[in-house]
Order: C-alpha cells, then structure tokens, then sequence
C-alpha cells in the first residue's frame, strides 16, 4: 500500500516485510518481481499516519503501546475521540484511557508494557496513585510499583512460538490426542489472536493445551 502525497510522489505505509522480501529475492534472482501491483491512497498526513498504525495492529504481536503515539498525535490533531476509536476498531474509553496514561508512562513502564511484564490494567492502577500523590512525587511512586513483585500470569501465545511447539509435538508424539470443548477451542483462538484474551482464557488453554507453553510459563 502506497500513499500519493502529490502528483507521482509515493510513500511506502503498508507492507514493509513483503517489500524487504521481495527486494530480497530480486538480488538473489534477477529479473523476479519486476513488477509489483500497489494499493494507492491518498489523505492528509494525520490519516496515513492512523492508517500505518492500523495496517500494523494487524498483527497478533500488536503491543497498546504501539498505540500511544500515534492516539495522543491524532487527538492533539483534534480527531474527535470518536472517530479515533472508529479507525481503530477500540471503544471510546479506551482511546480516553490512552490519552489519559500514557503521557505519565515512564520508559521502565513502558518497556514492561511491551514486554508484558505488567498489564496495561496494572499499569493504570499504579498512574492513578501516582496522581493522587503529592505533586513531584509522581515518578517515585510508579517506580517503587514497579520494582513490587507481581504474580506470574501466562502471556498470550505468539503465532510462531506456537507452531514451533506444535511442530516439536507432531515429531515426538505424532498421535498424541486432546480432549478439549467448545470453550477450550474458543479461548484458543482469542488467546491467539493476542488482542482481548482474559486471564481465564490464557489459564483454559494452558490447561488444555499444554504443549503450546515453554515449560518456564508453567
């Protein structure tokens, strides 16, 4: 997907990994992909820079603060908070909820974000004693939270990993059965999804998915 930002002037915004491997395979074999269709767009730079973002949160590896950015950018662009959430297919309260936090977020914060070390839950809990805190106090609160232990919680399982694990599975025990229900199969495909998995959802498919985890989640 290419954005014309004038006439003949185009911007790559969606499809980064699918250029870099075709730019790849034409070094190695020249000649392949001499010609490769396009969607092109058109919109003001706050738009593609929405767009870009939506394009990314396709993937199941989509972290909330990828988001931070860009819905605190389109909300200083004055987007209403509305139409935000419509582009991002999130309800309003969550686009508030960024708007609201995520300036307070410190980078050790937010690297456990990205991480899933902490929960965007948790990590809200933690800003909103921040803000009942004396004023200059804010940061050494979020600090001593953070460095507070947490229980261990499963995180969603990543697309790879998982078939990496399936794949172990089918080598060494390539008859090995589950019995499972319609839950245990619909909170496997939300917990795959990675998006709005539960902690009961992560629990269900650990128990009747066993194999899928690394034996450190356990």
């Amino acid at each position: 997907m290419v954005w014309e930002r004038n006439n003949k002037e185009y911007y790559l915004v969606g499809g980064f990994h699918r250029m870099q491997a075709i730019q790849g395979i034409r070094k190695a074999n020249p000649g392949y992909f001499d010609r490769v269709d396009v969607r092109i767009v058109t919109g003001d730079p706050d738009e593609i820079k929405a767009l870009n973002l939506k394009l990314n949160s396709d993937r199941v590896d989509t972290k909330i603060t990828d988001y931070f950015q860009t819905v605190i950018y389109l909300n200083n662009a004055n987007w209403p908070k509305g139409r935000i959430a419509d582009f991002f297919d999130k309800s309003i309260s969550w686009i508030e909820d960024i708007i609201r936090y995520a300036p307070l977020t410190t980078d050790l914060m937010r690297e456990k974000l990205a991480n899933g070390d902490i929960s965007w839950s948790r990590a809200k809990t933690i800003l909103r004693k921040a803000l009942k805190a004396p004023a200059g106090n804010e940061k050494e609160i979020i600090q001593h939270e953070l460095t507070q232990p947490t229980r261990s919680v499963a995180k969603p399982l990543p697309i790879q990993k998982t078939i990496k694990h399936l794949s172990k599975s089918l080598n060494s025990e390539p008859k090995r059965t589950f019995k499972v229900n319609t839950q245990d199969i619909y909170s496997l495909l939300i917990t795959l999804q990675g998006k709005n998995a539960s902690e009961e959802d992560i629990i269900r498919v650990k128990n009747a998915f066993p194999i899928l985890w690394d034996k450190k989640q356990d």
